[in-house]
């Protein structure tokens, strides 16, 4: 929470002053607790599963499923976002994350969206539990599905470690990517 007020006022120290007053006042990206936290992941899970049928087919091979209900993005030239979520492994959480990311470029707005990666694959989920934060773009192949790749997913073509579904976009900023992301685990 505090990386997100951190972030707004050094935005507002380097002239950003022009951000609409909706950033400011955004609800941050924060959980109130443990229980809220997990009752988002599973309910935007299952909104995830209402919108596109192929996620819910992808739960079922998917070793494990990272979900961020909401996150958080901001920027004027620089940027940032940031969220919290849940590891389900077997159908249950397992252990929480954060997801931190950083930006800089043309850009201006807040938006909130959120996300769900499927770790189809051992290397993956070893690879978050054994770096130091996993950097979405290093490390294990992740594929950000939208409406076109999706439609195209069978079984048989289920051959990358992730795949990642963004969701329930809200706000006015021009685009929304997770390249770049890390993810950390966090105690709750």
């Amino acid at each position: 929470m505090t990386n997100i007020r951190t972030m707004l006022v050094a935005l507002a120290l380097t002239g950003a002053t022009a951000l609409p007053v909706s950033i400011t006042t955004a609800p941050l990206a924060h959980a109130a607790s443990v229980e809220e936290l997990n009752t988002e992941s599973n309910q935007s899970l299952q909104k995830l599963y209402s919108t596109h049928p192929v996620a819910q087919q992808l739960s079922k091979d998917a070793k494990a499923i990272l979900v961020f209900p909401r996150i958080i993005k901001a920027g004027l030239v620089f940027g940032g976002a940031y969220g919290e979520g849940v590891l389900l492994e077997d159908g249950k959480i397992d252990k929480y994350y954060n997801s931190v990311s950083a930006s800089w470029g043309l850009q201006a707005g807040a938006q909130s969206f959120g996300y769900a990666v499927f770790l189809m694959t051992d290397k993956a989920i070893d690879y978050l539990d054994k770096s130091n934060g996993w950097e979405i773009g290093v490390g294990p192949t992740v594929v950000v599905m939208d409406e076109g790749a999706a439609k195209n997913l069978s079984t048989s073509t289920l051959k990358d470690d992730a795949y990642a579904f963004i969701f329930d976009q809200e706000g006015l900023m021009l685009s929304v990517s997770i390249e770049g992301t890390k993810i950390s685990r966090i105690k709750q």
